[in-house]
Formats: structure tokens, C-alpha cells, sequence
């Protein structure tokens, strides 16, 4: 059986996820893995046969997403000739997620085709979501990577198609213990920003700059470049993150009974709906890095339990044996 796995690089979760999921998939047949995007800052340490640029989201500097910089910084030209130039038919099975690609070329010309991703899960209605979501940005949002079947990933199993998250082994393999600083990763604030504020807690910071080329100090602040082992290391002996709104950073940081504040994105519809849904479990959020509500968090001992026991082997295997029993072609709208 040939697959292809398509998987997007705006933000690291996607390619954390893929690690995992990628060994499993070849022992199932031939995979191709197929990236888009340029906003990720870690390796997927996995050969890549199709690598495009794609369509991308960009941040400002104060928490945002910058529609400017998204709407200048894409080659929508060379995105439409990739999605024309794609061959899906020559695959059993594409597993696509949210990489849009792979999605619109299914889309124009049919395929067999499903969606696994966390973005999937925000489809179904079970999902916890804001009662105000602007239309524009659902807009946006559902037709990036348009599929039809769809899996998803979350916090909690919201339905039988939503899976509780993919902690990788880097993850699971990890020692914890409590040094007593806080990391934070907040790639949509400028570090001047995200310093200014946390000079006035109490707390000592190891800040992951997506602008630093290499390590400094200023006030109670430590910026490192993006590294993924010195990132898991600190992690690992932290006592909570500050982070935004993602995905896997999140349920990483719960797995490892770490305390978390997340700050969503504005005006990203995903980051909206995560920061709702572990609002609901408990998890502290704010709209802005408020360091008044960052000092109450360091004083507290909120950890929320969770339970994130590996069962990826077994959901891959139920997608591919869902997916692959028939030939009937899959319906686009």
C-alpha cells in the first residue's frame, strides 16, 4: 500500500506529532511524507520526499497574527501549480494534517483521503468552542486544508472521533524534577515584550526566542535560542510553562504534571477554541501577557490531572482499516 503522509510546519505540534506517527505508518506499507509551511522551528529528524513553502500563517509582535505579513510573505502562485502539479492518485491513502496542499488537490480532483490533526476536532460539535467566533476566521480556518472524513486530536475525548493527545517518547521518556524556573515559548510576542513584563514577577524565566541567535540575560529573564534538547530539558525540570495556545505544548506540559498559563493568539480561530477548552479544565489563560495574572499563577499550585496513556498504534490502525476496506471514492464538497 502507498501512503502519503502530509503534514504542515506552521508551529512545531504538527512535526512533534509526525515523529510518532510516521514509524507507524511504514509498517502498513510505502509512506511519502509530504511538508508545507516555514513557520516551524524544530527538525521532523524523518526524510522528506516533498517539501514546499505552502501557505503559512505570520505573527506581529504583541500576541497576534499579522494578516499583512500572512497576506505578502505567501506565494499563492506556486501554492495553486503545487496543488495542480500534486499526484494523489498515485496513492492509497493520504493522511493529511491540516496541510492544505495535499487537501486542495483532493479536493479538485478526488482521492482517498482523510484528515488527522487537532484542527479536525474543532469541526465537530461536541468540541467545546467560544459562542462568539468571528465569521471570517471560521471562514479561513475551514477551507485551509478542506477534508471531509475527518479524525481528530484534543484535550478530552469530546466523541468517538477525537483522540486524547500523541505525547511523543521524547516526552514520556523524560525525568522530571522542579528547579523552580518557568519556560516559556510565546513566538507571537517580541522577546522586549515578553521581557518588559516578567522583569516584574517574582519567578526566574527560560524564554525560547524565535528572534535570539544565541543566549542571554536580562533580569530574572535566560533567552535561549529554539533548541528542541535544551527546550525539553528545561521543560523537564521546570515548574510550570507559559506558552500559547497550541496543542501539543499543552497536553506536553500536562502530561508531565507541569503547571500551565496559555495566552491564545488573537484573531486565530484554533488558539481561541484550545484556550476555551483548558479554561474548562481548569487551566489559567488571559487575553494579554498580564504579569498581575502571571504573578498569581507562579504563587499557586494549580496542576489539572490528566490522563494521556499512549494509543496511537491502535488509532492509526482503526483509520487505516476504516479507510482502506473499500474503493469507493470519497465525496468533496
Amino acid at each position: 500500500m502507498k501512503i502519503l503522509y502530509a503534514v504542515q510546519k506552521t508551529g512545531n505540534g504538527h512535526l512533534a506529532r509526525a515523529q510518532e506517527i510516521i514509524p507507524i505508518l511504514e509498517k502498513y506499507g510505502d509512506v511519502t511524507v509530504l511538508t508545507s509551511g516555514s513557520q516551524s522551528q524544530i527538525q521532523l529528524g524523518i526524510p522528506v520526499a516533498l517539501d514546499f513553502k505552502g501557505i503559512s500563517l505570520f505573527y506581529g509582535s504583541n500576541g497576534n497574527v499579522s494578516f499583512l505579513k500572512t497576506l505578502f510573505k505567501n506565494n499563492y502562485a506556486q501554492f495553486i501549480y503545487k496543488v495542480l502539479k500534486l499526484n494523489v492518485h498515485q496513492y492509497d491513502l493520504i493522511i493529511n494534517d491540516y496541510e492544505p496542499i495535499s487537501a486542495w488537490a483532493c479536493k479538485f480532483k478526488g482521492g482517498n483521503i482523510v484528515a488527522l490533526s487537532h484542527q479536525s476536532s474543532l469541526f465537530f460539535n461536541e468540541t467545546p468552542k467560544p459562542k462568539k467566533i468571528k465569521w471570517l476566521s471560521w471562514k479561513i480556518f475551514k477551507n485551509y486544508a478542506p477534508v471531509v472524513k475527518k479524525y481528530g486530536f484534543h484535550f478530552e475525548e469530546y466523541n468517538e472521533q477525537i483522540f486524547k493527545p500523541v505525547i511523543r517518547k521524547k516526552i514520556s521518556d523524560l525525568k522530571t524534577s522542579n528547579a523552580g524556573h518557568y519556560v516559556v515559548y510565546l513566538p507571537s510576542f517580541s522577546d522586549i515584550k515578553i521581557i518588559k513584563e516578567l522583569k516584574k514577577t517574582s519567578a526566574n524565566w527560560i524564554v525560547f526566542s524565535k528572534e535570539a541567535t544565541a543566549s542571554y540575560t536580562a533580569n530574572n529573564c535566560t533567552i535561549f535560542p529554539i533548541d528542541e534538547n535544551e527546550f525539553l530539558k528545561s521543560i523537564a525540570n521546570s515548574a510550570g510553562v507559559l506558552c500559547n495556545a497550541g496543542f501539543e505544548l499543552p497536553a506536553e506540559t500536562l502530561f508531565l504534571k507541569k503547571k500551565l498559563f496559555v495566552i491564545p493568539i488573537k484573531k486565530q480561530i484554533e488558539q481561541e477554541c484550545n484556550a476555551f477548552a483548558l479554561k474548562k479544565m481548569g487551566v489559567l489563560t488571559a487575553k494579554n501577557l498580564d504579569f498581575n495574572l502571571i504573578e498569581i499563577w507562579v504563587l499557586s499550585n494549580r496542576i489539572i490531572p490528566v490522563n494521556y496513556t499512549s494509543n496511537i498504534e491502535d488509532i492509526i490502525e482503526d483509520v487505516i482499516l476504516e479507510n482502506t476496506q473499500s474503493n469507493n471514492e470519497l465525496i468533496f464538497v
